[in-house]
């Protein structure tokens, strides 16, 4: 999408503007970035030991049953 170099809050802002549900991430420090009540789009924020593609993605059927059901805008914590 060409977002490289992007800080969150902008990250959030385009997410939202090109119609995203929400944004998930492994960034733990997210959280503590942004305000949870000023949030455009939901945040999920992925709690892994390491960010490898194989660690994350047992937690892959969760993150969908969490965007099924069209989470409102707040921050989501699923650990891996």
């Amino acid at each position: 999408m060409g977002w490289a170099g992007r800080s969150n809050g902008e990250l959030l802002e385009l997410a939202a503007a090109s119609g995203f549900d929400a944004l998930v991430t492994v960034d733990r420090g997210f959280e503590y970035q942004q305000n949870e009540s000023n949030l455009p789009i939901a945040v999920i924020v992925l709690l892994a030991h390491r960010n490898r593609f194989q660690d994350l993605r047992p937690r892959v059927p969760e993150i969908i049953d969490i965007l099924a059901n069209r989470p409102r805008a707040q921050i989501l914590r699923v650990s891996a």
